[in-house]
């Protein structure tokens, strides 16, 4: 009888996971959002962190990819490159991304200042130099990224910056193709649910609806 009342108390006392969080897709960041962190980070002297932030947004990959790039995939021949191909390590497969003028001086800049050399890991975590920064340190990095300009946390997360140029990109020019090519997902379906364009489409249409 002991047992059972115990098991019956530790079931009340257990907590679900995902209580006070909130769960579902992050939002992408807003472009305004984009240039307040890089001009803090700018300002604070942050070459590291603006350096990732910046690969971050262009990349479109994923925390786990961003984290885990070397030199030599941004920057071969010792200076940044325009555009860059990476393997995915969820899928196994290769995507392109394109580097912005501002991205390139941020690496660049970043180089100069860590003497990093190809083959090195281009963003190293506490564990030391061959050691790549992990995944939850780089969304830790991002919470004070956020909080410094004044938003939450809790409702961003490394996808909000995978998820923000690609979403710009199809509100821009409504190329559901490329946004795929860009995220390097194999089905348009997973693009449509990915950018949760439906609805946004669907809202779209409502708004300019009177009645």
């Amino acid at each position: 009888m002991t047992d059972v009342s115990n098991a019956a108390e530790n079931v009340q006392k257990r907590v679900p996971w995902n209580k006070g969080k909130i769960v579902g897709a992050k939002p992408p960041l807003r472009p305004k959002h984009v240039w307040s962190i890089r001009t803090k980070l700018q300002v604070e002297g942050r070459i590291r962190d603006l350096a990732l932030f910046n690969i971050a947004i262009d990349s479109k990959l994923r925390g786990c990819d961003v984290v885990g790039l070397k030199v030599d995939d941004v920057a071969s021949s010792g200076y940044a490159a325009d555009r860059a191909s990476v393997r995915q390590k969820k899928t196994g497969r290769p995507v392109k991304f394109e580097l912005t003028e501002s991205t390139r001086q941020a690496i660049d800049d970043y180089l100069r200042a860590t003497d990093k050399k190809p083959g090195d890991r281009l963003f190293t975590g506490r564990r030391g130099p061959g050691c790549s920064l992990t995944t939850r340190q780089y969304a830790r990095l991002l919470s004070g990224w956020l909080a410094g300009i004044g938003l939450d946390p809790h409702l961003f997360g490394t996808h909000s910056l995978r998820r923000t140029k690609a979403t710009l990109i199809y509100r821009r020019t409504g190329n559901l193709r490329a946004v795929q090519l860009l995220l390097g997902h194999t089905k348009i379906e997973s693009t449509v649910r990915y950018l949760g364009i439906e609805v946004d489409d669907a809202l779209a249409i409502a708004e300019q609806v009177d009645v």
